[in-house]
């Protein structure tokens, strides 16, 4: 990923932030702004819905604004351009910053997902799918050395698949326009993020047949961001948003599919609390969703595995050099 932050900072000049939902400032007392930046919208990342629904940023005196970025580097292009205080991401993006050598490079310090959120859908139903299914076919991947790929073409790779030989993997269309490539009829696969996979299913366009987070098992796969400076300038502002986010975990942990779902729904109004129980139960059957905030050197290792093993890293990272574990157990030990 040569030249990432002069591509990151170039697309920073045109960069369009979706507004999203935000927090309403109380009577009681004034809210700090924080701008938040996620990666796409998904159900994937439901605790931090949970902590938006139910007031969490409120009561540790956030008032958080969300944009979607649409894909890691977009959103890392709004850390590094000041459009963004903290973003939700691929810890890929900062392993690429830290290696271009930047000063003042975000760091991670709240994990959030410990699977890959994505599923294979295939057009056919396949009830007895197996890797090996997909030689000789195509998949509508994701960008080159974004975490979606990376984590396909690992699996593809455990189960003994060459890439663009026994399987065409696609990635030259946009990630908010693979469905659609789908349902035009590119590809016999496509991997995609909830709700969108349930949508195709549903909708008959396609049939969920694996998960890529089972397949691959516990990675690290989002995290939040925000630059050094920033954490160190407002550490209060960190240790709240890390505290409100635990909440939510805790909170996602303790109930029930559907009452994850009602609560969460307000963010997905296109989708029926059915839906949206059915998908929230298959990423918490998988035990996609952490626990605790503290985003741990064995995961962080297993990341830098990944991306070596995919011919995206050119050289390891230290730890202690782009994860900050000390906010996170501040606020568990508390």
């Amino acid at each position: 990923m040569k030249k990432f932050i002069s591509l990151l900072l170039a697309s920073g000049m045109t960069l369009s932030l979706l507004a999203g939902c935000s927090s309403q400032p109380t009577a009681e007392a004034e809210l700090t702004p924080v701008r938040l930046n996620e990666v796409v919208h998904s159900v994937f990342y439901a605790p931090q819905y949970v902590a938006q629904e139910l007031g969490f940023f409120e009561e540790e005196g956030l008032d958080v604004t969300v944009a979607i970025g649409n894909g890691a580097d977009k959103s890392m292009t709004a850390l590094l351009s000041d459009s963004a205080d903290i973003a939700l991401l691929g810890t890929e993006a900062g392993l690429y910053v830290y290696n271009e050598g930047k000063e003042d490079y975000p760091k991670a310090f709240l994990q959030l997902t410990q699977r890959a959120g994505n599923f294979l859908v295939s057009r056919v139903d396949e009830p007895d799918f197996k890797w090996e299914n997909l030689k000789g076919k195509s998949v509508i991947g994701g960008r080159l050395g974004g975490m979606p790929e990376m984590v396909l073409e690992y699996v593809l790779k455990e189960n003994g698949l060459k890439l663009n030989e026994d399987v065409e993997v696609i990635n030259n269309i946009d990630f908010s326009s693979t469905a659609g490539a789908f349902t035009g009829n590119v590809g016999d696969y496509t991997v995609e993020f909830e709700p969108v996979a349930t949508t195709l299913e549903s909708s008959g366009s396609g049939y969920i047949v694996a998960s890529l987070g089972e397949a691959s098992g516990y990675v690290p796969y989002t995290v939040y961001m925000a630059r050094d400076a920033f954490m160190d300038e407002h550490p209060d502002v960190i240790e709240a948003f890390t505290r409100a986010i635990y909440k939510g975990q805790l909170w996602v942990k303790d109930h029930t599919s559907e009452e994850i779902a009602k609560a969460i729904s307000p963010q997905f109004p296109d989708s029926d609390i059915a839906t949206l129980t059915t998908i929230v139960e298959r990423y918490k059957a998988q035990d996609t969703w952490k626990e605790d905030p503290v985003f741990s050197e064995e995961g962080f290792n297993l990341i830098q595995d990944i991306m070596e093993e995919g011919g995206q890293l050119t050289q390891r990272v230290p730890y202690t050099d782009l994860v900050r574990t000390d906010f996170a157990e501040k606020v568990m030990n508390k």
